[in-house]
């Protein structure tokens, strides 16, 4: 960090300030100032001044302004990517840094303080429902970049994609969701820094070690009583040249999908950037080299200096507790609608709602734990589409059906026109493992039992009927990405009506039977979840689509029938297992592409279910 300039920059904030006043603001002595001050006279940059009332102070020469100049900040990169799971279930619906505080957005306050600094080019990198914040391009002439990695990678690869936004310029890197509470933006930073706070106690924040002169000089995780990375940073043009060719070996490199771009820089310090890129890939380290005109046994040498700041300052919210904390009315009126319900449900304040966490979202729906008293519930809030999807009605009529087995989750509360269900939570509990031989024989016990039961409910689940449904939804929504997609629905015709010939035995079947809806229960008990496509059917259909869910090949496919069944097959069941297979992959395949239209990625799970359709098919017109 340039001292000289950081006196300049004082000087034109604050002609009157005292030099004790600029001590406390450097954070060194006041002896120090005093040499600082100085030095810059004698440079030329700038000048004692006196007014007629006998006061005195500095003024900045044109020397001095000519110094600032190259410290002149271009713009800010606010990482907005994420999704925030800590928040839930406020950012189901509001990305975290939309989320207000006193009654103003984090990521508006933001944008303000950059702007009374003069800073007015921003760019947002956006991901997770990115266009909540397309409003923010009008309101403040901001530009956005989409991160199509934000779902399954960190920060680095946020970073890596932004990297044209801050090569060659001075650029603060801020995070959406940080609140500030006095504005500590300028129109002028004298070198790259990193906002720290110091932590009493026992922290697993990134400690840090710096010199005298608040060079950073090592990071730690975790350590007791220490200054630690906390809110927003700053990359000079320089720090920029050296860091980001590193960064971007980096993200080339494999294990670093999880990494937060800081991470990078750590590396560099202590020496394991060189040896990581050494042992992966020599010429990704020579890349890094050219581009960065930096050998590696200087990358140690990288300049960022800490950027302490006093209590209660930078704020990094780490779960929706601590906003409740900080901001009062998140306790009783958080304004979202799965609080609200869970507060009405249980007949308390939402103050009263507490450990709540997020579940892995499933495929249709988004879930989040949560605690009332002893209680532990998990709700579940329908996903984008899936009232086009699911009939709410059909699946509650079918959980009153089944109620008498007692093999679903205790439900508390359900509504079937929204789709919100409350259930209850198995502490302890694990899904059954499709490698698991023993567990899936536990499973399709299960399955039988439901199929025996001799239950039955008003509707059906028809996959003709389904693939037309959802290949209608596919073409108002952009149409089939199948290339040969007409030639395989011809072969989806051929097996349905195979299968209709066939005129097989219709029962209640569960249709979703993927192992992460069966729960192994501590006490030894099972239970079956999500009975959302649960209808009268072939019973068959439910191995099929266990078998596909599980990404099984044939050999295992044929030995969860016969585990099913418990006796070898018949010619026709061996037929229907693999139609429906093909059936259900194809079907799937659609519905993936359908919800791929409204924003939600499944990888390679498209393809997988599309590839079942297919193979499938050719199997049984060589029988």
């Amino acid at each position: 960090m340039d001292r000289h300039g950081l006196v300049c920059r004082t000087v034109l904030e604050q002609p009157d300030i005292t030099q004790r006043e600029m001590a406390q603001k450097l954070k060194v002595s006041l002896g120090t100032v005093n040499g600082l001050i100085k030095e810059c006279i004698g440079k030329g940059y700038i000048a004692e001044r006196t007014d007629g009332g006998g006061g005195s102070g500095w003024e900045l020469t044109g020397e001095g302004r000519r110094l600032l100049e190259g410290y002149k900040v271009d713009g800010a990169l606010i990482i907005a990517a994420g999704f925030g799971s800590r928040f839930v279930p406020l950012t189901f619906e509001t990305p975290k840094g939309l989320l207000e505080v006193f009654g103003e957005r984090m990521i508006e306050r933001q944008i303000c303080q950059l702007h009374e600094a003069g800073i007015t080019d921003i760019t947002i990198a956006v991901g997770y429902l990115k266009e909540k914040f397309e409003y923010l391009m009008d309101k403040y002439d901001v530009k956005l970049l989409y991160n199509p990695e934000y779902s399954d990678k960190n920060t680095l690869a946020t970073i890596y994609r932004s990297r044209k936004v801050l090569k060659g310029r001075n650029m603060y890197v801020l995070a959406s969701d940080n609140w500030m509470r006095e504005n500590m933006y300028h129109a002028y930073e004298c070198g790259a820094w990193y906002s720290a706070a110091y932590q009493d106690g026992e922290t697993k924040e990134w400690c840090l070690s710096f010199n005298k002169r608040g060079r950073i000089t090592d990071v730690k995780i975790g350590g007791r009583d220490q200054w630690v990375m906390y809110g927003p940073a700053y990359f000079s043009r320089e720090f920029s040249a050296r860091f980001l060719p590193v960064l971007e070996a980096y993200y080339k490199s494999p294990g670093t999908e999880q990494f937060y771009w800081e991470q990078v820089y750590v590396d560099m310090l202590s020496g394991e950037a060189r040896r990581r890129l050494e042992q992966e890939d020599g010429e990704l380290l020579n890349e890094a080299v050219r581009a960065s005109g930096l050998s590696p046994a200087h990358w140690d040498e990288i300049e960022m200096d800490a950027n302490r700041q006093p209590d209660n300052q930078v704020y990094e919210f780490e779960n929706l507790e601590e906003l409740r904390l900080f901001d009062p009315r998140y306790q009783n009126h958080s304004d979202n609608a799965a609080m609200k319900l869970v507060a009405e449900v249980f007949k308390v304040p939402e103050s009263q709602i507490k450990d709540i966490r997020c579940l892995k979202s499933g495929m249709t729906n988004k879930s989040f734990l949560f605690k009332v008293g002893e209680r532990h519930c998990i709700c579940r809030i329908p996903g984008p589409g899936t009232e086009l999807l699911i009939n709410r009605k059909q699946e509650k009529q079918v959980y009153d059906a089944v109620a008498c087995l007692g093999i679903t989750e205790h439900v508390i509360y359900m509504n079937d026109r929204t789709g919100y269900k409350i259930a209850e939570y198995y502490e302890g509990a694990r899904n059954a493992d499709a490698s698991d031989w023993s567990d899936m024989d536990r499973c399709m016990e299960m399955v039988r039992r439901l199929h025996q039961s001799g239950i039955t409910v008003g509707h059906d689940f028809d996959i003709r009927e389904r693939i037309d449904f959802y290949e209608k939804l596919c073409s108002s929504h952009g149409g089939i990405l199948f290339e040969d997609y007409q030639e395989v629905r011809g072969w989806m015709d051929w097996l349905m009506d195979r299968m209709d010939a066939m005129d097989r035995p219709k029962c209640l079947s569960h249709i979703d039977a993927n192992v992460d809806n069966f729960l192994f229960l501590g006490d030894g008990g099972v239970k079956l979840l999500d009975w959302e496509y649960a209808g009268m059917c072939d019973p068959i259909m439910d191995v099929s689509m266990c078998a596909i869910y599980s990404y099984y090949d044939e050999a295992d496919m044929e030995k969860l029938l016969a585990i099913y069944l418990q006796r070898e097959p018949t010619k026709d069941e061996y037929f229907a297992v693999y139609a429906y297979a093909a059936l259900g992959g194809f079907l799937w395949s659609l519905w993936a592409v359908y919800k791929s239209a409204l924003g939600d990625e499944f990888g390679e799970y498209t393809i997988i279910m599309y590839r079942y359709a297919k193979k499938y098919y050719r199997k049984l017109r060589k029988l």
